[in-house]
Formats: structure tokens, sequence, C-alpha cells
């Protein structure tokens, strides 16, 4: 039996590179079951069955797997979008109506998503404020519901406006559950979540 080696939690450089390692490891079959199991869970939360436009995000590098819950959310009426980088933008979103038609491009990340010139009709697309819930992927989470992205600060650019009195989108982040630890470095600039669910809990900060 094989044991993970102690992470140094003051890094988060490292920590974000020895979870990323540990979600790879999940062979294909792993991934699969957990992405159903993550599904099932959500699919209980009283802010994932009211929410009528959702942002979600198509896996990548071993990331869990919300898709499952397109055909879903698509059933019950639910308009579904994903992220798009934005161009010439300082590390924003942009989040574009997806469906079966939709024109798909791999950004510089590797990461599949509506093509730019798709996504810049503002008919196509929906301001991060009017969404009604986001599905973002994380590297990491804790049991206070603290969260370690990618590090590039995309989604903490993109909500910063939580801060404020106004509207916005509730917002739940999603990991397989080798990808907890015990207490997670915050940083002044994490725009906090209202839950995180893995494939095997549920935590509310």
């Amino acid at each position: 039996m094989t044991h993970d080696p102690p992470l140094e939690l003051s890094d988060r450089r490292s920590l974000r590179r020895e979870l990323r390692r540990r979600r790879r490891r999940l062979s294909a079959s792993q991934r699969r079951q957990a992405g159903y199991a993550l599904c099932r869970r959500l699919r209980q939360l009283p802010e994932v069955k009211r929410a009528r436009r959702v942002a979600l995000y198509l896996p990548n590098d071993g990331e869990i797997d919300p898709t499952p819950l397109i055909a879903w959310f698509r059933r019950r009426g639910v308009r579904v979008y994903l992220p798009v980088l934005r161009p010439l933008s300082d590390n924003r979103l942009w989040f574009v109506h997806y469906h079966a038609k939709t024109p798909m491009r791999t950004n510089r990340f590797a990461i599949s998503e509506p093509s730019t010139r798709h996504g810049a009709h503002r008919a196509r697309r929906l301001p991060a404020w009017a969404l009604d819930l986001v599905l973002m992927p994380l590297v990491g989470f804790d049991v206070q519901g603290n969260r370690l992205g990618m590090g590039g600060g995309f989604y903490d650019r993109t909500f910063a406006f939580r801060r404020l009195r106004r509207p916005h989108p509730c917002l739940i982040g999603l990991a397989h559950d080798c990808q907890y630890v015990e207490r997670l470095p915050i940083a002044d600039w994490d725009v906090p979540l209202d839950a995180i669910v893995s494939d095997a809990r549920t935590v509310r900060p």
C-alpha cells in the first residue's frame, strides 16, 4: 500500500502540482465513476435544481467531469454555458451558450471552448452576474470550504464583483475527493464559494 507524501501547505505552487498529480493517477474507469457520483450528488442540491442559467466546464487534465449533467439540464429547460477566455482582456472569462452545434476551438491551455468568433456575438453569451449557477473546477479543497484553483486567476477576476452588494450566481467548486486536504492556504483575492462538491462529499463554508 502506498501513501501520498506530506504536503507543504504554505507553498501553493507545489501543493497545486501534487494535487494535479493525484487526479492524473486516477484510471479512466475511476474518473468516469467519480463523474457519475458527482452528478448524482449535484442533482440533489437545491441550488442546482432551481437554476435556469448554468455555466459548467469541459474536463481537462484529469478534472472531475460534470458533463453528464448537460442532458439532465436540457430536459429541464436549463440553458448551459461554457467559459471562454475573453480576448484582449486581463484573464477574464466570457460565458457562451453551448449546444450540440456550437463551433469549438482549442484555447492556449489546450482546453476546448466555443470559438471566439461565435462567442463574440452578444446574443450568444451571458454576463457573469446574470448566471444562476457556476460549476467550476478546483485543484484542491479543504473542510472549511477553502479552494485552490489553477493559478491563472480567471474565475477570481471574473467573479470579483461578488464582494459587492449586487445579484450574483451561486458558485460551486467541483473536484475529485482525492484532491481534499486538511487545510489550504488562502489568498486575499480568492473569491469564496457557496459549496464544494466531490464524488464523496459536499462541503459548505
